[in-house]
């Protein structure tokens, strides 16, 4: 098959539809209004395989043409959850998401959440600290967003806590259904080690995706993302009964999602569980990662 062949190919389905095209153009044949939830992870300009590296100018013009696009797509009680790290320039780092902050804003949108995703693994610095965290911005459109909270409720400290004294005495102080999750999440990033890894450099943990899709989505809405990669958005996506769509213009990122998306159905594809604790201290060579 050509090259132009396969970047205008679309694969699609009921609950999936996904291409190897441009975002721009695929956005471009998307109805206002109709994504309930945009999660990316766009290139941070630092010279990856899948992106040329540019001045940090421009980078931010052409994100402002995606964020552009992906607002008039989301829906009005519809989440924009943005996840970036660093541009590093001559060792100077550049927090992506105090760059980004404003393009959403002046499009009207609403922080909702700085949320700080915290990993253990990653490349050690030399002049100065190794980072092990990037931010995703969590935007909604208007003051009436969805947000399924009961849904992605973690364990409580201490859940047989009870009212001490008051009106509720001997009565449990918590939700039966667990506690709110903090701000900072920590789920292991997809390294050579991890069961979700592919040939990607910079792959989304399925399991972060799933608490986005569902704290902010309900069954058969749309979610999307612009910089699909390997399709991990996706996969969180109709795990749990929504519709995912994504485009990435590298064909073996495409090829390898479909894969993905065809072993989620058949049941053998692998992915690292929500409720798994990060480490378990009876397994301190291998435990739960």
């Amino acid at each position: 098959m050509n090259m132009h062949a396969r970047i205008v190919r679309l694969r699609a389905d009921a609950q999936v539809q996904i291409a190897c095209e441009d975002n721009l153009s695929f956005m471009r044949r998307m109805k206002n209004n109709s994504v309930k939830l945009i999660v990316t992870s766009p290139p941070y300009n630092i010279g990856k395989s899948y992106e040329k590296r540019d001045s940090l100018e421009n980078y931010v013009k052409v994100q402002a043409q995606v964020i552009s696009e992906c607002v008039r797509l989301l829906h009005p009680k519809g989440s924009i959850c943005w996840q970036v790290g660093n541009h590093v320039q001559d060792g100077e780092v550049f927090p992506l998401d105090v760059i980004l902050y404003r393009i959403f804003k002046d499009h009207g949108l609403q922080l909702r959440n700085r949320i700080i995703w915290h990993f253990e693994h990653g490349l050690h610095c030399s002049k100065r600290l190794s980072g092990r965290h990037e931010t995703i911005l969590w935007f909604t459109k208007s003051k009436n967003y969805t947000f399924n909270l009961d849904s992605i409720r973690v364990p409580s400290k201490y859940p047989n806590k009870k009212h001490f004294k008051g009106p509720r005495v001997g009565q449990l102080s918590g939700n039966p259904l667990g506690k709110n999750p903090s701000d900072v999440w920590i789920f292991p990033n997809v390294k050579n080690n991890h069961v979700e890894k592919t040939i990607h450099p910079c792959q989304f943990p399925v399991e972060l995706i799933e608490r986005l899709v569902l704290s902010m989505t309900s069954k058969r809405d749309i979610v999307f993302d612009p910089y699909m990669g390997v399709g991990s958005t996706v996969i969180g996506a109709i795990k749990h009964s929504r519709v995912g769509c994504g485009c990435d213009i590298q064909p073996e990122y495409v090829d390898i999602a479909w894969e993905r998306i065809h072993q989620l159905r058949a049941g053998t594809l692998k992915t690292r569980p929500m409720d798994r604790p990060v480490y378990d201290p009876s397994k301190p060579y291998g435990g739960h990662r």
